[in-house]
């Protein structure tokens, strides 16, 4: 067996026999060109550790920017086809918009015709012979059995609301007809809103 002595204390001598002594000694560093030497590569090891994790976060942050690439083309994708359905719709809407307006436009006369009527059969002794829709105004040509049938029929039409400002351009008694009264006009009025 064989013993190392690190104290480097010399060992003293057994009854048994005589085993020779080996002494390890370290020596301290006291040289500054093995200090300068030690503090080198410790700086060149923290320097490399350091220069791993930095690329280390930069493969990641690399990877991390591709995804985010990718997730970018992907949303672009989206966002293209949600503006081309975006636009799909307001054309639809356009579409839309104008049929329900040429209805509305077609339900005109509808309107128009039946105000008449309504207004026309809840006065008494008034004819109608015709009646022109000029777009904002109406002239309306007729019969009645005396001026106050004709008063009359104008006052209907305003409470109509469907008219205003109507207005008499022409009125005389028709001389057609001996046997009674008759009177012949001409009203102008303007349609209103509703």
């Amino acid at each position: 067996m064989i013993r190392i002595n690190l104290l480097g204390a010399p060992k003293p001598k057994n009854k048994r026999g005589a085993t020779p002594a080996v002494s390890l000694e370290v020596a301290a560093p006291s040289s500054p060109t093995l200090k300068i030497l030690m503090v080198l590569a410790l700086v060149v090891t923290a320097n490399g550790a350091y220069w791993m994790h930095l690329d280390k976060q930069k493969q990641t942050l690399t990877a991390k920017m591709q995804e985010a690439e990718q997730s970018n083309r992907e949303l672009a994708d989206v966002k293209q086809k949600y503006l081309e359905r975006q636009r799909e719709a307001e054309s639809y809407k356009r579409r839309v918009d104008v049929i329900d307006q040429l209805r509305a436009n077609q339900a005109g006369p509808v309107n128009l015709l039946s105000t008449l009527g309504d207004t026309v059969n809840s006065t008494e002794a008034v004819w109608l012979y015709f009646v022109k829709d000029s777009g904002a105004s109406v002239d309306i040509d007729g019969m009645a059995l005396s001026t106050d049938a004709v008063a009359s029929l104008i006052e209907n039409l305003q409470k109509t609301g469907y008219f205003k400002n109507i207005e008499i351009k022409e009125t005389y008694q028709d001389e057609q007809y001996k046997e009674m009264q008759a009177f012949q006009f001409t009203l102008t009025c303007e349609k209103g809103k509703s």
